[in-house]
């Protein structure tokens, strides 16, 4: 069965080599928020023929990563990713997806996405992305303003910090 790419859609070149060789992924930059899609193939699935999760999550990550460049003209990295499994996309299938940025603090963009295949939702991803990174902060101050947002974060990383 041929696969035909929705109208609006064009193959999403320039991209890295770990998503190159995941894709081919598509984009729709006609419509805001722009709209991501790819046929989901037998690479993309697990043992179980459904698109494995972590493929599910790759994709949802790049799609925040461009929102948040869209929203901010900053390439930011991913420093927290929370997804949502709320149902299967198999072989064949169009899966589609959008990103939206919430909100923006100091370096810190968070972001929302959500995977589907027509009206059926796939999975939701809540995410921070983090600008000006290094390593070095990453470990220490970045953390700690991040993890505040939550009793558990702020234990976690008091428990690392003074371990």
């Amino acid at each position: 069965m041929e696969q035909v790419v929705p109208e609006g859609f064009i193959l999403n070149k320039g991209r890295g080599p770990y998503t190159t060789h995941n894709g081919p992924f598509y984009i729709n930059t006609s419509v805001d928020p722009w709209l991501h899609g790819t046929f989901i193939i037998d690479r993309h699935c697990n043992g179980a023929q459904i698109a494995h999760g972590g493929m599910l999550m790759s994709f949802a990550d790049g799609i925040c990563g461009h929102a948040v460049y869209k929203a901010t003209k900053t390439a930011g990295v991913t420093i927290k990713l929370n997804s949502e499994f709320l149902s299967a996309a198999r072989p064949g299938e169009w899966l589609e997806g959008y990103a939206i940025v919430n909100s923006q603090k100091d370096d810190f963009v968070f972001c929302e996405s959500k995977l589907y295949v027509g009206n059926r939702d796939v999975l939701l991803v809540n995410s921070i992305f983090k600008f000006h990174f290094n390593l070095i902060e990453f470990k220490t101050i970045s953390l700690s303003k991040v993890f505040n947002s939550s009793a558990i974060g702020a234990h976690l990383y008091k428990e690392r910090a003074l371990g």
